[in-house]
């Protein structure tokens, strides 16, 4: 069979889909990809092209613009994915991401209506649903000031985005085989809101999943050896939505009642509107409350060295991979109460969940890690074995070809093979990278939106 996925961000066919990739490999299958040319360039950024030709897979590039809605550009990349359609000949097409999902599976149709022909058939995974879909929640719709970053602002402009997503969404969607998502949150908001049909086939995965060697244990960090207390890492593209306000607050509160306690924040700047400004930064920076790491392209040293992994995010999560990476190494987690967080954390068990946009409770989570360090050891060990029996890369690998019609191939945890590329620190969203990676409409715009 011929396969075609279509990606957002080049990086992410490795990073993210490497696995599958390679299954689908191993299964005798001619896999092809499509993707935007390279944002990163110079002597360090990866060949993603070449790295893509060492699992067996082709590499084309269309032109799409990830942030922002132009409607001559969007038209453009429109009619590039038909041309690439109809000259590939798939059988299949799996995009992801929401402009290749929504622009994939238009084309798909109008490339089959063209060559008069059945295929090829599409197949869609919706990875998180981002900024765009606050517009229909209330739950961060708080008032707020200072640096917490504003848990709900804009929100008569977001609702409308958020009813035009909808609309693009269901007209695209109609004519898949099978919409996958990674939360059944998403799903069944999906079919609440009219986007999926009542008889169409769905399914639901665990993420991206983990590689569970690659992110292997490390011994539980009980106290920083200087301050004698637990070490609080938020690890996250430097968005709002992604928390990191919350966190700084919750940070002041926790020194006042916990001086010794250490926090850290590690991930890139975001330059689009939701991003932490750098003047923001050297603020805490100055106020000392957290540590603010620099961003880095291996973020296990410092999963290692922390005690207890946090992300408040209020963002319409997948399943952010950071958590599961957290958890992989044995870290407990605490994040919120939010779509594509809650079912990475097993209540008083690998964690705690929390409010969103409450730096209150979130403080008092953190709070018992302080006051009962012996919940560092027993949760991170739990997260490890939640890690193992539901996020592994392999399951998560198997689950999609289930869902895609197709079969494993043999020696299936032999394919899926090790991380590659850059890791969380340089991006905490699959199609983020380092730029604004803002989900559909941050700005009034359109851009991927899958999650770490």
């Amino acid at each position: 069979m011929r396969i075609l996925v279509i990606a957002g961000y080049a990086p992410s066919l490795v990073n993210f889909r490497g696995p599958l990739l390679r299954a689908l490999v191993a299964c005798g299958h001619k896999v092809m990809a499509l993707a935007p040319p390279d944002e990163e360039t110079g002597p360090q950024a990866p060949d993603i092209a070449a790295e893509l030709r060492a699992m067996g897979v082709s590499l084309s590039r269309f032109p799409m613009r990830r942030g922002g809605v132009n409607p001559l550009q969007d038209l453009r990349t429109l009619l590039a994915l038909r041309r690439d359609i109809l000259e590939l000949e798939p059988d299949l097409v799996l995009a992801y991401t929401i402009k290749p999902v929504i622009y994939g599976s238009l084309a798909a149709k109008w490339a089959a209506r063209a060559a008069k022909a059945t295929n090829p058939a599409m197949a869609s995974l919706v990875t998180g649903l981002g900024y765009a879909f606050g517009g229909l929640e209330t739950a961060a719709d708080a008032a707020s000031d200072g640096d917490t970053g504003g848990c709900g602002c804009r929100w008569n402009a977001r609702r409308l985005l958020s009813e035009l997503v909808v609309r693009l969404y269901r007209k695209a969607l109609e004519n898949n085989r099978v919409v996958i998502f990674q939360n059944p949150d998403d799903r069944e908001l999906f079919a609440r809101l009219g986007v999926t049909a009542q008889n169409q086939r769905v399914a639901v995965v665990a993420g991206s999943g983990v590689d569970l060697a690659h992110f292997a244990p490390a011994p539980p960090v009980l106290a920083h050896p200087q301050t004698g207390a637990p070490i609080f890492l938020f690890m996250a593209r430097l968005l709002w939505s992604k928390g990191v306000g919350v966190f700084v607050e919750a940070c002041r509160m926790l020194k006042r009642r916990h001086p010794q306690a250490v926090c850290r924040v590690l991930g890139p700047l975001d330059h689009g509107p939701d991003g932490v400004p750098e003047d923001m930064l050297r603020r805490w920076r100055e106020e000392r409350v957290v540590e603010v790491l620099d961003p880095v392209a291996d973020v296990r040293p410092h999963l290692a060295a922390a005690s207890v992994f946090v992300l408040p995010t209020y963002y319409r999560e997948g399943t952010p991979r950071s958590i599961l990476e957290a958890l992989s190494m044995g870290r407990p987690v605490i994040t919120t109460d939010m779509p594509g967080c809650r079912q990475t954390v097993e209540e008083g068990v690998t964690g705690f969940l929390t409010p969103p946009c409450e730096p209150g409770a979130l403080m008092r989570a953190m709070a018992r890690f302080i006051e009962q360090p012996e919940l560092i050891a027993q949760m991170g060990a739990a997260g490890r074995r939640l890690a193992e029996e539901k996020f592994a890369a392999d399951l998560v690998v198997r689950d999609m070809l289930a869902a895609l019609g197709l079969s494993a191939p043999p020696d299936a945890q032999e394919t899926v093979g090790p991380a590659v590329g850059q890791t969380s620190g340089q991006t905490s969203d699959e199609a983020g990278g380092q730029a604004s990676g803002q989900a559909f409409g941050q700005a009034g715009g359109l851009a991927p939106v899958e999650n770490r």
